[in-house]
């Protein structure tokens, strides 16, 4: 026998009131019941809405003059702050905002900070900065994940997002 948890009543219940609202053409942005951390429940897409899914990110930055690379910045909330800071830019060149992404999974790896695990408080440090604020209050759905590695050694962030273009 199925249960049905508590929050796809409240995500069933949401989606009535919204339909019966007249806001079908919105996206909708379901709150946590108890809102721990800043991210929505869920996000639900009108039809005709395009989705942009932004290929992963990562914390590495343009050669300088010389032609070298600096490596990416110590830690995952410098490397977390760099990605979302090029995410936004990327978004930007496709006339489209932090306001507009609706999914966002960060992959990361666990940081010699500390002790080789996941740090989630300095992911979420740096994530604020991006979400949630007064000036870009739009939440996504989100995931983040710990993995064994990222494309580079250095690497400790990568995150990719889905934007709804309105």
């Amino acid at each position: 026998m199925w249960k049905l948890s508590p929050f796809f009543s409240i995500g069933v219940a949401a989606a009535t009131l919204v339909s019966s609202s007249g806001r079908a053409e919105e996206i909708v942005r379901y709150p946590l019941p108890t809102p721990i951390v800043p991210i929505s429940l869920g996000v639900e897409l009108p039809a005709g809405k395009a989705l942009v899914l932004l290929s992963g990110a990562v914390p590495f930055s343009l050669p300088d003059k010389d032609g070298k690379t600096p490596p990416p910045p110590n830690g995952t909330q410098a490397q977390a702050k760099l990605t979302l800071e090029r995410i936004r830019q990327s978004l930007e060149s496709l006339h489209l905002t932090l306001g507009d992404v609706v999914y966002l999974r960060a992959y990361l790896v666990g940081d010699p900070a500390t002790g080789g695990k996941l740090d989630f408080n300095g992911f979420n440090a740096a994530y604020k900065q991006f979400f949630g604020t007064a000036e870009q209050p739009a939440l996504p759905a989100r995931t983040v994940v710990q993995v064994a590695g990222l494309a580079s050694p250095d690497f400790l962030v990568e995150i990719e997002v889905v934007a709804a273009r309105k």
